[in-house]
């Protein structure tokens, strides 16, 4: 199924790069014992914005849209450099950011799975590719500061959360729903279910309490 691709403002979508850097900064200097130098927290920072659209874009054979425009690296490494060293300041505006980080989310999963689709990419990748544009990021963070990846960590619904919304989106753009529409709902269901899942703890199972549900055994 062929798909336009989901055209966004520059500003938006520098919007949502900078609030992953920020929270990727924000992340990296709450370890103190990792002993990070200032470059090392903006690299973290800068990583998390962009992997994303980095990985997107590796996945489908494009040249990084990162690449194309001044704007992208100048956002990124302001945001990290802010989150650096207004790290206390922002962490009293945490429920904002965590809205914005929702919303960062179904953004950059709603991008990446229109794209695809203009590609001619089937829809279960295409959901593949927005999930892995939604949490690219958040990955590489993790796996630059040696630390069990977020998504695969018991407390965090973020690749579920992409997951939901890009699979609406794939769905009602295969029923012909227009992009926009389509990519609007799926960014709002991402929104919802983020914040739900902080709002009320909301986890999948840890794999240790599937060992201790109880088997079945066979009478003698």
């Amino acid at each position: 199924m062929h798909a336009t691709a989901l055209a966004i403002p520059l500003w938006a979508d520098l919007l949502a790069v900078g609030v992953g850097s920020l929270q990727g900064a924000m992340f990296a200097s709450e370890f103190k014992d990792r002993r990070l130098d200032l470059l090392g927290v903006a690299i973290i920072g800068i990583a998390t914005g962009l992997g994303g659209g980095i990985l997107r874009d590796v996945l489908l054979g494009q040249v990084p849209r990162m690449m194309s425009d001044n704007w992208y690296l100048v956002v990124a490494v302001g945001a990290a450099l802010a989150g650096m060293a207004l790290q206390r300041v922002f962490h009293r505006l945490a429920g904002l950011i965590t809205v914005l980080d929702a919303l960062t989310i179904g953004l950059f999963g709603a991008i990446g799975s229109t794209k695809a689709l203009s590609l001619g990419i089937p829809e279960i990748p295409a959901v593949f590719v927005g999930v892995i544009s939604a949490v690219g990021g958040s990955v590489l963070r993790d796996l630059l500061m040696n630390l069990t990846i977020a998504m695969m960590h018991v407390g965090s619904l973020y690749a579920i959360a992409a997951a939901s919304g890009t699979v609406v989106l794939v769905v009602l753009a295969s029923f012909g729903t227009p992009v926009a529409v389509a990519a609007v709902v799926g960014t709002s269901v991402t929104l919802v279910v983020r914040l739900l899942a902080v709002r009320f703890g909301w986890t999948l199972p840890e794999q240790r309490a599937l060992s201790r549900l109880p088997r079945w055994r066979r009478p003698r």
